[in-house]
């Protein structure tokens, strides 16, 4: 099983760039596609970005289509979400996932096909 521990939230201005990350520890830790989600007061669990095993095949929500990034180094066994020019509306919970069944192969962005969860890490942008 992996393990997973994001880090990197924090309060911003709106237009500030802030980067996560996301530790994978455990057996083939960087063998899966991560993905990232995020949570605000009230609302649903949103799907945010995804990059499969290897950082060959990345897919993303529209709401932060062009403004963030997600990447991955195998070597630290870390994901990352770089995000630029934030919105209040981006001020959420943000999780990293994993999907088993994308070990070496394939992506995911339904909440239905997580199995495992970080704890989050907060942020929240002031306008």
């Amino acid at each position: 099983q992996v393990q997973l521990v994001e880090s990197g939230g924090g309060l911003v201005q709106a237009g500030d760039s802030l980067s996560l990350s996301c530790v994978a520890s455990g057996h083939a830790a960087s063998a899966y596609a991560v993905g990232w989600f995020r949570q605000a007061p009230g609302k649903e669990r949103e799907f945010v970005a995804v990059i499969d095993w290897n950082g060959s095949n990345v897919y993303y929500g529209d709401s932060v289509k062009g403004r963030f990034t997600i990447s991955r180094d195998n070597a630290k066994n870390t994901v990352y979400l770089q995000m630029n020019s934030l919105k209040p509306e981006d001020a959420a919970v943000y999780y990293c996932a994993t999907d088993y069944r994308t070990r070496y192969s394939g992506i995911f962005y339904r909440e239905s096909e997580v199995d495992n969860w970080g704890q989050g890490t907060q942020v929240t942008v002031s306008s």
